[in-house]
């Protein structure tokens, strides 16, 4: 799999990190709306399978392709991924926006897994329950379509009132999810993903809608005591993905225009 696409013409001053780890595509539809304006854009696709590999693997595209200092657009785990790059290369990255992301003390966690449980069905909750213990087990086959399974069932909790999806799926890499996922928890566990951000240099935007299983609380409240130049934006009636959502849609997009002008 190529590891870049591009939309626009050059300079390519914007790129959007998508989540997962190891759900490479879902970026797309933003990546096409803003190239739309007329902007270069670049969507890298993550490969790495350690936390290390992906923020080397990330910074490394930038340095090829991209127009630095350029604006970092990170969904969910990207955000955390380009936080991390933010921080280790503070000289590459005029700007982070940090969409639907996960929150970075730990003490928040618990509240992810209840809610997402509570908007599913009781089938669905034992569905969801048995792709993480196969996706967590090296031994298990079939993990690719337990991947995707697992993403339509989040994706349900995880959205308020969504539009017909408009990525373009490609391959899961359930690899990526299981070795990336695990590093990066262990990140925050031990506090050093929240120090990072005291390494941070540029401006950051936190943009997150309010039915988004993962709590606002663990975002704001936490990077609001270790950024420099921290602001944030809750979108209502908006889930996980504010591009899919049909009633934050028009907002996150304006949002979106006014931080890159």
């Amino acid at each position: 799999m190529e590891n870049l696409r591009k939309y626009g013409t050059p300079p390519f001053a914007v790129a959007v990190v998508h989540g997962g780890p190891g759900a490479p595509g879902e970026m797309a539809p933003v990546a096409r709306e803003l190239a739309a304006g007329g902007r270069g854009v670049l969507e890298p696709l993550q490969s790495a399978t350690t936390l290390d590999g992906q923020v080397a693997e990330l910074a490394a595209v930038l340095e090829r392709h991209g127009s630095l200092p350029l604006t970092l657009i990170g969904h969910s785990w990207g955000a955390w991924l380009s936080f991390i790059l933010a921080a280790h290369y503070p000289d590459r990255v005029k700007k982070l926006v940090l969409v639907g992301s996960g929150p970075y003390e730990a003490r928040y966690v618990p509240l992810i897994h209840e809610t997402r449980m509570s908007r599913l069905t009781e089938e669905e909750r034992r569905q969801a329950e048995a792709c993480l213990a196969a996706l967590g087990d090296p031994g298990a086959a079939g993990k690719q379509e337990r991947m995707k399974q697992f993403g339509r069932l989040m994706s349900r909790a995880d959205s308020y009132d969504p539009l017909p999806p408009a990525g373009e799926e490609l391959e899961m890499q359930p690899e990526v999810f299981g070795k990336v996922l695990g590093e990066a928890l262990e990140l925050r566990e031990s506090g050093a993903l929240l120090r990072l951000g005291a390494r941070i240099a540029c401006p950051v935007v936190a943009i997150h809608g309010s039915y988004d299983p993962h709590p606002f609380a663990g975002v704001r409240q936490p990077l609001a005591g270790v950024l420099r130049d921290f602001r944030w934006f809750l979108l209502p009636d908006c889930g996980h993905s504010p591009w899919l959502e049909r009633k934050a849609k028009t907002r996150f997009y304006e949002i979106l225009e006014r931080e890159l002008e």
